[in-house]
């Protein structure tokens, strides 16, 4: 079993776990390359060996048969460039906070490793969005596992938004923003904002306005092989668009055109997981709290 390892430069990723993640890797043969940024970090603590190979922006051919992304949701969400040509599959093990992606707690990750050496578990097929502009927004990765997000600049000011589905005038939102999520960002930014959350499965996108001023304005669930355009004014000639984790400014004459990407990514779904699990542990559904103790 050949894998790619990745992470960010973060005291999370130096702790005991991690570091008995990579002595068990060893202990088991396991053949691994690391991202060189996050190899040079590890080597403050992990004693590492001086051949371990490493890759910068994109996996060598057949390097990896899965990646492992340590970190949290956010840290997932960048293995996207790495791996979608290749179609490697991606499994997280969770030095972060909630981890809805990366659920694999991170003082359980021998099991998960023991799963992947003996095929025991299955693979989810996650759309992506991807993101069109004459401008090349993004360069070579327009693409998002979450959401596509376009915002005002100006804190003081709404913004209008205009959106279209199919050539379509959906409506003009006037609002702080307006998100374009995934099955998978359903439960990130889109949720926080009112949004539905969609099993991963779906075959759907959905549409949600950040603070809008017209209550009565909701999110819309949309097929996914519609296409969305995109275009705000405002008093400000600048708007934020965000893909993930990542931004871009763009002025007002700028048309952002989403549609669902040709791939996806597979993440990696251990046997004792589901999805449904995860959403009433992480949102603590069903949990009463009244009567618990509380922390000082």
């Amino acid at each position: 079993m050949h894998l790619a390892i990745y992470g960010r430069p973060s005291p999370h990723n130096l702790s005991e776990e991690v570091k008995n993640l990579f002595a068990q890797l060893d202990k088991l043969n396991t053949q691994y390359i690391i991202h060189e940024a996050f190899c040079s970090y590890l080597r403050q603590a992990v004693p590492l060996s001086a051949e371990v190979k490493t890759f910068k922006d994109e996996l060598p051919n057949d390097s990896a048969d899965y990646l492992i992304s340590l970190g949290g949701d956010g840290t997932l969400l960048e293995t996207i460039p790495f791996v979608a040509r290749q179609q490697v599959p991606v499994i997280g093990i969770n030095t972060g906070k909630l981890g809805f992606l990366s659920c694999v707690p991170k003082d359980n990750f021998l099991p998960a490793i023991i799963a992947l050496k003996e095929k025991k578990f299955t693979l989810q097929n996650r759309s992506l969005l991807h993101l069109e502009t004459p401008e090349g927004l993004f360069g070579k990765n327009p693409y998002a596992l979450n959401e596509l997000c376009l915002q005002r600049n100006d804190s003081s000011t709404m913004i209008t938004i205009h959106a279209y589905l199919n050539g379509k005038l959906l409506n003009s939102y006037w609002a702080d923003g307006l998100i374009i999520a995934t099955p998978t960002g359903s439960t990130a930014y889109s949720l926080s904002c009112g949004g539905p959350i969609l099993l991963p499965d779906s075959t759907n996108f959905v549409i949600t306005p950040v603070s809008p001023h017209n209550l009565n304005v909701r999110p819309v669930i949309i097929p996914d092989h519609y296409k969305i355009k995109l275009r705000a004014e405002g008093r400000s000639p600048s708007f934020i668009a965000t893909l993930d984790s990542r931004m871009e400014m763009i002025e007002s004459r700028v048309e952002l055109n989403i549609s669902k990407a040709q791939f996806g990514i597979k993440l990696i779904q251990l046997q004792e997981q589901s999805f449904l699990q995860t959403l009433r542990n992480k949102l603590h559904w069903g949990k009463d709290v009244r009567n618990e103790p509380e922390q000082p």
